[in-house]
C-alpha cells in the first residue's frame, strides 16, 4: 500500500538452490501478459534452469505455462491449499516484507520498485543465510588476505559499513586503509 493507498503488488523470482533473487518486480495490475514478461527478462538463452515452481493465482496462466516451456522450462504448479510446497518462495517473501516493507511507506510505484531492487541486492550479495552455510548468494570476488586470528583484523585493513535501504540494515567488509 502506497502513501496514497494504491494498492502495488510485487513478482520475485528465485533461484532455490543458491537463494539467490533472480528479479523483482512491481505492478499496480498483475495481468497474465506482465507475468508472462517476467520470465523473458530473467532467463538468458543458455540457462542452466529445469523447473519453474509457481502457486495457481490466475497470473500464472496457460500461456506463461506455454511461454516457459518454449524457454525450455517445465512449469510445476504448487497443490491447492498447500503453502508449504513453496517453502522457499514463501519465506523469501516474508523476509521482504519484515526487513524491507515494515519500515517504509511506498511513495509510488517507481520507489517500491527501487527498493524492492535495492533489497535484492542486499539479498545477494550482503546478506548470510544460514541454510547456505552461512554464505550468500554471490560472495564478493576480491580476496582479503588472512589474518594470524579469526578475531584480529589482517594488517593494513578495516571494517567498512554500509548502509542499506537507508539504515535499517548494514552490510559490513574489510577494505584497505589509505596509506
Amino acid at each position: 500500500m502506497t502513501a496514497s493507498f494504491r494498492l502495488l503488488y510485487v513478482f520475485v523470482a528465485m533461484e532455490i538452490g543458491s537463494r539467490r533473487i533472480l528479479n523483482a518486480n512491481v505492478t499496480e495490475h498483475p495481468t497474465a501478459e506482465w507475468t508472462t514478461q517476467q520470465p523473458r527478462e530473467i532467463l538468458p538463452f543458455d540457462h542452466p534452469y529445469r523447473f519453474v515452481i509457481h502457486d495457481r493465482d490466475s497470473i500464472f496462466s496457460a500461456t506463461l505455462d506455454e511461454a516457459l516451456r518454449g524457454f525450455g522450462v517445465r512449469p510445476i504448479r504448487t497443490p491447492v491449499r498447500a503453502p508449504m510446497a513453496n517453502a522457499f518462495c514463501e519465506r523469501l517473501i516474508e523476509a521482504i516484507r519484515r526487513e524491507c516493507l515494515d519500515y517504509l511507506i511506498p511513495v509510488n510505484e517507481r520507489h517500491l520498485r527501487r527498493t524492492v531492487k535495492e533489497f535484492a541486492v542486499h539479498h545477494n550479495r550482503g546478506r548470510p543465510h544460514s541454510s547456505l552455510g552461512p554464505g550468500i548468494p554471490e560472495p564478493p570476488q576480491e580476496k582479503v588476505p588472512a589474518s594470524v586470528h579469526r578475531h584480529v583484523l589482517p594488517v593494513g585493513y578495516r571494517v567498512k559499513s554500509t548502509p542499506v535501504l537507508g539504515g535499517p540494515h548494514h552490510e559490513y567488509n574489510l577494505e584497505k586503509e589509505a596509506a
